[in-house]
């Protein structure tokens, strides 16, 4: 071959992998544009991102939809969120202000569950407001899922958490005017127990979600209800959803309440079928006082789907999706 046929021959078969390559590029490009858009096509079909918590928490799923908007994660929006609740004063049952028990101290319980299956909590801790926040703590910086008491407190201050008193005068003096009258007994429904439980989807479809209260007011000192308890008071698998749990946490750890909401999603239940069917193990139990206490869940499946359902009337949700955040009232089981 002459060398100047040959150099032609070469440059003709640069050029066609040149054209070849970038072909290629092209419909790769093509294929990931098509991968995002209907990313984003699914996303808005299902209403995601999404927030939705227990009872009446307008600002703080507010504060966690900001964030996922901002492109933050699920695991940040329920830890923002939470936080606007514990640092409410004005909130009775969470954080900052909330009532305490029959010997008049603020015992706070928190738990929090990410993407992975990673959690962490604390149970009885005192002077520290966001408790949530000590609970990722513990599941990001330690080898454990739980710290309780004293030794949450001072992890919490080794992790530059500032100790504050808890026990706002409103509080004080509720707590002043039960003691009156009250027994040193648990007495179902003289308790003023709510809890804020929330679950949040992001913009890449994970689930996170997270748990704080400051328990039954008045409770018996070291009581722990379901709040803190992964698989009680709130449970999270990716690949099927989400769920957290209000109420009297005694009968919601008896029957493992969120894990059991999740495990029945994953059966093909509906988030809402699920809530229902987690309140009937409750009811159905031999000889159930159920009419003399509340228990409410709040769930989400990885398709955006929600649900919720109590024992009694009166029990709320708040839901941020789609634009709308609005509060929901419960199905419940009792119409007697």
């Amino acid at each position: 071959m002459k060398r100047r046929d040959f150099i032609k021959n070469t440059s003709l078969t640069g050029l066609g992998f040149a054209v070849g390559n970038t072909l290629v590029n092209c419909n790769e490009d093509i294929a990931e544009a098509q991968k995002t858009q209907n990313h984003k096509a699914v996303r808005d079909l299902y209403g995601i991102p999404l927030v939705v918590a227990t009872w009446h928490v307008e600002n703080a799923t507010a504060k966690a939809m900001a964030v996922l908007q901002a492109g933050g994660s699920a695991l940040d929006a329920v830890e923002q969120g939470c936080r606007v609740e514990e640092a409410n004063t004005k909130g009775q049952t969470v954080g900052k202000g909330g009532l305490p028990d029959r010997d008049g101290n603020v015992t706070l319980d928190a738990s929090i569950m990410d993407k992975d299956g990673n959690c962490g909590s604390v149970v009885y801790l005192q002077n520290i407001t966001h408790a949530v926040s000590v609970a990722r703590k513990v599941m990001e910086d330690t080898p454990h899922v739980m710290l309780a008491g004293e030794g949450a407190k001072q992890f919490a201050l080794s992790k530059g958490f500032k100790p504050e008193n808890l026990l706002t005068e409103a509080s004080k003096k509720a707590w002043e005017q039960w003691k009156v009258k009250a027994k040193y007994k648990p007495i179902i429904n003289i308790e003023n127990h709510d809890t804020i439980g929330m679950l949040a989807i992001d913009k890449n479809g994970d689930i996170s979600g997270a748990c704080t209260t400051s328990g039954l007011a008045y409770k018996m000192g070291g009581r722990v209800g379901d709040s803190p308890i992964i698989g009680s008071g709130l449970f999270i698998d990716n690949d099927i959803g989400g769920c957290v749990a209000t109420g009297l946490g005694e009968e919601v750890v008896k029957t493992v309440g969120s894990f059991l909401v999740v495990e029945l999603m994953r059966q093909g239940k509906t988030p809402q079928q699920a809530c229902e069917e987690a309140i009937h193990r409750i009811v159905n139990k031999p000889n159930s006082n159920y009419k003399n206490f509340q228990v409410g869940y709040v769930a989400v499946n990885k398709k955006g789907e929600t649900g919720c359902y109590a024992i009694h009337q009166y029990f709320s949700i708040t839901k941020y999706q789609t634009g709308k955040n609005e509060q929901i009232q419960s199905e419940f089981y009792n119409r007697t």
